[in-house]
């Protein structure tokens, strides 16, 4: 897998036609930015037995992200199932035809059709599916959610390409920055140590007594507390892990946080050393491209 986003929605609805029964169910999977893996789910009373091994199934998918899970369930015979009840038939036909004997000329003919129609002569008896239909059902259930946990990846993975095109662009900017604080890094050292020679010299009047070696030692403590060399050896060398975790065949999300704020880190000592405000601006810029890679991060799995 490439770079995933932690946001995706996924959804599945339909009837399931099992010999005589029929199931009708709406599954639905969506998910957005955590810290880790929250899996809530919301399932009807019947399937909460479930939970446990559709968590198992999300979790060979997803690895960071708040997940919730909704399915809802009818279920329904294929022909409906219709009881008469027919002791009371037989007792409203009785006393029609009484009725109708003892006063032809008020009433008509007893109808049966009519009878049926009396509340409690039929009733539709509610239907439940055998033992074999319902384990086939929720074999259905975990294959379906299976199916749905792939199109969610699916999901996030397109939202995720996105996302690492604007984080390859950032990087982008952010390598041409270290590369212009990198030429600052290399003349840095020698305007410092010409600047404070000749202030020393300036400073080395008639009457003081001030080494040699005591002034060659101030010149280098200076020179190396200004020296920051070493912080874009290690700005590069982030920036170089950053493109490789962008490439990488596993969720990267936490390991390109934590390389935010090394990255950070080398950008504030950077501006902490610096004694000129070109290259203070370059590190400042530096630090606002840091924060716009971070924040495009906390999207990703």
């Amino acid at each position: 897998m490439n770079i995933a986003s932690m946001t995706g929605f996924a959804r599945m609805s339909g009837e399931v036609i099992l010999n005589k029964s029929i199931f009708d169910r709406t599954f639905e999977i969506k998910s957005v930015n955590g810290k880790s893996l929250d899996i809530k789910l919301r399932l009807p009373p019947a399937y909460e037995d479930l939970a446990q091994p559709l968590k198992s199934i999300a979790g060979k998918y997803l690895s960071r992200g708040n997940v919730s899970v909704f399915l809802e369930v009818s279920r329904s015979a294929e022909t409906p199932q219709v009881r008469i009840n027919e002791k009371l038939l037989d007792d409203l036909l009785q006393k029609a035809i009484s009725l109708y004997r003892a006063n032809p000329e008020m009433l008509q003919k007893p109808s049966v059709c009519d009878l049926f129609a009396v509340r409690g002569v039929t009733e539709s008896e509610d239907f439940q599916p055998d033992e074999a239909e319902e384990a086939a059902f929720r074999k259905i259930l975990t294959e379906n959610f299976e199916e749905l946990c792939r199109r969610l990846q699916e999901d996030r993975c397109r939202e995720g390409s996105k996302i690492k095109e604007a984080l390859s662009d950032i990087l982008g900017k952010m390598e041409d920055i270290v590369g212009k604080i990198g030429v600052f890094a290399e003349e840095i050292p020698h305007r410092q140590k010409a600047r404070l020679e000749e202030q020393l010299r300036q400073w080395n009047l008639p009457g003081q007594n001030i080494s040699e070696d005591r002034l060659a030692q101030e010149v280098v403590l200076y020179v190396t507390r200004a020296d920051i060399r070493e912080e874009t050896d290690r700005l590069r060398a982030h920036l170089k892990t950053a493109r490789e975790l962008l490439e990488a065949d596993e969720p990267v999300g936490r390991r390109l946080d934590f390389l935010c704020q090394e990255l950070n880190r080398e950008a504030n000592t950077t501006c902490s050393k610096s004694s000129e405000i070109d290259l203070t601006n370059l590190a400042m810029d530096l630090k606002a491209l840091i924060e716009q890679f971070r924040e495009q991060i906390q999207n990703i799995e």
